[in-house]
């Protein structure tokens, strides 16, 4: 199963990065935010894709990215491997483009946290999702107003 690593010689986005410095983050992309990091991955799907939805800025895209980080951890809180797998897969190319942080949030070591989740799923396969260490599902660093 080969990953999707990210290139950090590779220059991220012109848009993403003017997305990243214009505007604030729509109310339920916090929302989502705080959910993601108790750990209530569906609910955190369900505010950022209400952000998603209503934002038409490039900054959506990183609202999806997130969106699907979040269903990602819930198809592995219930064991299925398959699932997680095919979302990290979705998930890494709405994160690419932008930089290291974003309006306050620390989108490069969410990326190298979903990579570490992808290589710990490879590992274990899908006979061993159930030993998967809940530890690794580590929260969103973000600092906003």
């Amino acid at each position: 199963m080969p990953a999707s690593r990210r290139d950090t010689s590779l220059p991220d986005s012109p848009a993403h990065c003017r997305a990243c410095d214009q505007g604030v983050f729509h109310p339920q992309a916090l929302v989502g935010l705080r959910h993601f990091n108790a750990g209530e991955y569906f609910e955190a799907h369900e505010a950022l894709e209400l952000a998603w939805r209503e934002d038409n800025s490039t900054i959506r895209d990183l609202y999806r990215g997130i969106l699907q980080v979040a269903v990602m951890y819930h198809h592995i809180l219930h064991q299925n491997f398959r699932g997680a797998i095919k979302v990290f897969h979705r998930c890494m190319p709405w994160l690419e483009p932008f930089p290291a942080s974003c309006r306050g949030v620390d989108v490069e070591s969410l990326r190298r946290n979903c990579q570490e989740v992808y290589d710990e799923l490879a590992r274990l396969g899908p006979n061993g999702i159930n030993r998967f260490d809940r530890s690794f599902l580590r929260p969103i660093q973000f600092s906003l107003p």
